[in-house]
């Protein structure tokens, strides 16, 4: 069971005209402690004995709430445990990448239940929206009698896929640059009867990060991701940075270098800690480019390709994680990504060593931490947007935080 923070509470109102917002504050109660009675319940949100009692009421009605086991205390009646029921709602997130598409079906407590994944080279639209469709299809026969009971897409894909086609090159230029013209969330609307949200995919794996990992205990983190190509969000005092326009944390264009005339632009982060440099160097080597998604790559056979390319980008990571701790005042900076587990692993611990390098005088250094979701957090948190619209309160909105 997940605990808020101890000085943390949660208050709804009684005004007889609240009833959405106190219901999400009841669920938004039970999904940050777990199993409550209804008395604990009312003491947590600062509802009256009876609102609580009317609102859970009808959220059993709703099936969004189910009752546990009674628990037998030491004095008074026993008490019955409310908790999320699983089978309550469920939220598709879908997850365009530049070497995937990704289909996850997420349940009430935001646990994936059902997954389908398509392999390519890059993303040719013709192909991707054909794939999709059958994805969505997939889905929905294998949920059966639950699929009614899903309540929206949560999409989401890099920013201007367009802009890549100069960087990937040859045919996939041509299928990328296709994208400048094309209205992802419009197209993905065609394939479903459901609403459809969309979010940056790296913000959309923070989210998940925010709300299913280092989130519940970390209010402060720079959230990176590493995959074919590097980014990341930002966290700031529990709350999702989203920035003007949507590029908060979008680490990957952060320079890593000075510039200085005749020497040319300083490499932006992506340009030496992204997988695809490694994809690269495999390629080029006549190995499989994605191996790098694999436990396979740390084996001693690929050494010569990953022990450079670990070197490059930790030293990068662990100037990004100094500059970004003096900017930003930050708890934590929370590292995950698609490439495989040991490969992030060695990639963690070199950029800690790297990190030795730097001077943290007047600043607060923030711990480095592995992500808890991991390769799937962008499709997962792609997902979670629609569940959190609609039952849970907007924390900048609804959610009022005590100090005491």
């Amino acid at each position: 069971m997940n605990s808020a923070p101890p000085t943390s509470a949660m208050r709804g109102s009684n005004h007889v005209g609240m009833r959405q917002f106190n219901e999400r504050i009841v669920l938004q109660a039970i999904r940050h402690h777990g199993a409550i009675p209804k008395a604990d319940l009312a003491r947590l949100t600062q509802l009256s004995t009876q609102t609580v009692a009317i609102i859970v009421g009808r959220l059993l009605d709703d099936g969004l709430l189910v009752k546990q086991d009674r628990v037998r205390g030491k004095i008074g009646q026993p008490s019955v445990p409310l908790s999320l029921n699983p089978q309550g709602a469920f939220s598709v997130g879908i997850q365009v990448g530049r070497r995937n598409l990704e289909l996850l079906v997420a349940d009430f407590t935001g646990k994936p239940v059902e997954r389908v994944e398509v392999l390519y080279d890059y993303p040719d639209p013709d192909h991707l929206f054909a794939s999709m469709a059958q994805g969505l299809q997939t889905l929905q026969t294998r949920m059966g009698d639950l699929w009614p009971r899903t309540v929206g897409v949560g999409l989401t894909a890099p920013l201007s896929l367009h802009k890549w086609a100069d960087l990937l090159g040859g045919q996939a230029a041509q299928a990328l640059a296709r994208w400048e013209h094309i209205d992802l969330t419009a197209e993905v609307q065609r394939l479903t009867d459901l609403p459809v949200v969309f979010a940056k995919d790296t913000t959309a794996a923070c989210v998940a990060e925010l709300l299913q990992g280092h989130g519940r205990s970390v209010r402060s983190f720079l959230y990176v991701f590493v995959g074919t190509f590097i980014g990341g969000g930002l966290v700031l005092s529990g709350h999702i940075m989203n920035g003007e326009r949507g590029n908060a944390g979008a680490i990957g264009s952060l320079p890593v270098g000075l510039a200085s005339t005749g020497s040319g632009m300083p490499p932006q982060l992506l340009q030496k800690a992204s997988g695809w440099q490694l994809e690269q160097a495999l390629l080029a080597a006549g190995q499989d480019p994605l191996l790098i998604h694999q436990p396979a790559i740390m084996d001693a056979a690929y050494t010569e390709y990953t022990a450079p390319w670990i070197a490059q980008a930790s030293q990068a990571l662990a100037m990004t994680v100094a500059s970004s701790a003096a900017l930003l005042d930050l708890d934590a900076v929370v590292m995950d990504g698609s490439l495989g587990a040991p490969l992030m692993t060695a990639l963690m611990a070199a950029t800690q060593d790297a990190l030795t390098q730097y001077r943290f005088d007047g600043m607060h250094q923030p711990q480095l931490l592995a992500g808890e979701v991991g390769a799937h957090a962008r499709a997962l948190g792609g997902a979670l947007l629609p569940l959190h619209s609609q039952f849970f309160p907007d924390k900048d909105i609804f959610l009022k935080q005590d100090a005491a």
